[in-house]
Formats: structure tokens, sequence, C-alpha cells
């Protein structure tokens, strides 16, 4: 399923970061050198879900609602982050011919309809939890929506089936049922709380290559993910798609890519990974699996 996503990024922490799924005209964050990469593609982008308001995730936006903005886009952020509204009013002020764009704060569980059967979930994650009140830093979940036989109707022909059908409501056939078809972590360190579980593609941050690397200084690290503790978290899961971006720039691609083979193989971790590497721009994501 994951082959049927053209996913298009760039992730490099403190610098920026953004994601764009085409098949769903939806974006997660907007950092700078956003629309340049994307150039015309951008105007498929409906919703663009922000996760939280440090400027590498989204410093690009002045640049995407001049070109892009307009009544077919929504802009989705957390609720209790105060420097999204004094941001929507600048865009409206600096570029007062662009109208239509709704900014929209969005909580904890909160779903939005993207059509076709699917959904975002905005869930929290503790990038700022406990630094400061609110829900100021959101993961987001894309689901599907679809009909499902009942277990006791399985097996059943045809012809009996569709007798049921004439003979009771739907909800005595089928039964619904919401498949986790992509995630994004945001930044954030692991949450091994089952979240991900089942996603046909998981983006998640791998800020770190080693809790032990004495090169890292960083008194924010806590609120960042280190690689070991994702690819431990993936090992118990199931995952069909893996991508890990929001690499530190102090490490060389070389580095990355041995620690992820080596982490996977210890691991026993057998789902495609893709990587999003510092200071490059990716199209097709999910085409470059890691051999």
């Amino acid at each position: 399923m994951s082959g049927a996503i053209t996913l298009h990024g760039a992730s490099t922490a403190l610098f920026s970061t953004w994601y764009f799924a085409e098949q769903y005209g939806v974006m997660f964050d907007c950092g700078d050198g956003a629309s340049a990469a994307l150039m015309h593609k951008a105007r498929k982008v409906r919703h663009l879900f922000l996760s939280h308001a440090d400027r590498d995730h989204i410093a690009g936006i002045l640049a995407f609602q001049q070109l892009y903005g307009g009544p077919g886009l929504t802009i989705h952020y957390p609720i209790d982050s105060g420097s999204f509204p004094p941001l929507a009013a600048f865009c409206r002020d600096f570029d007062p011919h662009i109208r239509g764009t709704t900014w929209r704060p969005i909580s904890d569980g909160q779903t939005v309809p993207i059509g076709k059967g699917l959904s975002v979930r905005a869930m929290e994650n503790n990038h700022i939890r406990g630094i400061k009140p609110g829900i100021r830093s959101l993961s987001y979940f894309i689901t599907r929506r679809k009909r499902k036989l009942r277990p006791e109707h399985h097996g059943k022909p045809g012809a009996e089936i569709a007798a049921l059908r004439h003979s009771y409501e739907e909800d005595a056939i089928t039964q619904e049922q919401h498949d986790l078809v992509f995630a994004y972590s945001g930044d954030t360190s692991v949450l091994d709380d089952g979240r991900y579980e089942g996603a046909e593609v998981l983006i998640h941050e791998a800020t770190f290559i080693d809790a032990a690397d004495d090169s890292v200084d960083d008194p924010t690290r806590f609120r960042h993910s280190v690689l070991v503790d994702v690819l431990d978290m993936v090992a118990g899961m199931k995952i069909g798609h893996l991508v890990l971006g929001h690499f530190s720039g102090r490490y060389t691609a070389t580095s990355i890519g041995n620690a992820v083979r080596e982490g996977c193989a210890e691991r026993g971790i057998n789902c495609p990974v893709s990587l999003v590497l510092p200071g490059i721009t990716q199209h097709n994501i999910l085409h470059t699996a890691l051999p």
C-alpha cells in the first residue's frame, strides 16, 4: 500500500522539516524551502498540519501562503500554541490579495475529514508537554474508514449475505473499521504507547544516532528521539514502511545509513526503511528504501 503514496520531504534538525503526501493532499509542517522544492505540486495541498511552532517547522509558511494560499487551503495548528494566531494575522496583512486561507486550531484527539473515507487525527506528543501548559505539540495520524464483514458471517456464500442485507440493517452485516494508513510523529521522544501500531507508513524523527554519543550536547535532547529507541519501539510493532528523518546535521549520510542497517539487523526489523538525510530534499521517498 505504501508504494501508492508519493511522499516528498526534507528534514534536518534545527533547519527545516516538511513532508507532503501527494495523493492525500496533506502536508505535515512547512519548513524553509518547502515551496521551492515542491513548486506547483504544492497546489495539491488542501490541508497543512503543523506539529508545533519551532521555526524549523514553520519558516516556510509565508512563502507557501503567498504562492498557494486561498479558499482551498486549511492550516491546522495545536490549539494552545499562541504563536499561530499572530502568524496568521501577519500572513493576511503581508499578502492582503491572498484571501480565503483558513487557520484552524486542533486539539488532542480531534479528527479532520480529508475525503475518500480518510481523516486525520491529532494526538499530543511530549515535545513540549510539561514545559508549557496546554496542547502545543502534536503528532498526526491518517486513518481510513471502511466497512468489513462481521466475523459471524465469514465463510457464508454471497447469496446468503445478499439475503441478509435485504432483511437487516447494514450494521448487522458489517462493522466499521479504521485502518492506520499514515503516521507522522513530529518532534518528540519515543512514546511507546502503541499509537503507531499497524501504520502502513510511519514517519518518525531520529535526531540522535546514539544516546551515548559524547558529541551530543543539547539541553533539549530529552524532547527528541534517539535512533536506537525508535528502532526498539518499531521492533515490537507491525509497521508497513518506516521513514526516519530529522537527523542532526552533525551526522554523515554514511554514518546514519550504517547505524540504521546495523540497528535493524540486530532487532530483526524487516519492513522497508527509508531515510530522509540531512540537507537533502527527497521526492518519492518510499521508493528509496535501504537495501
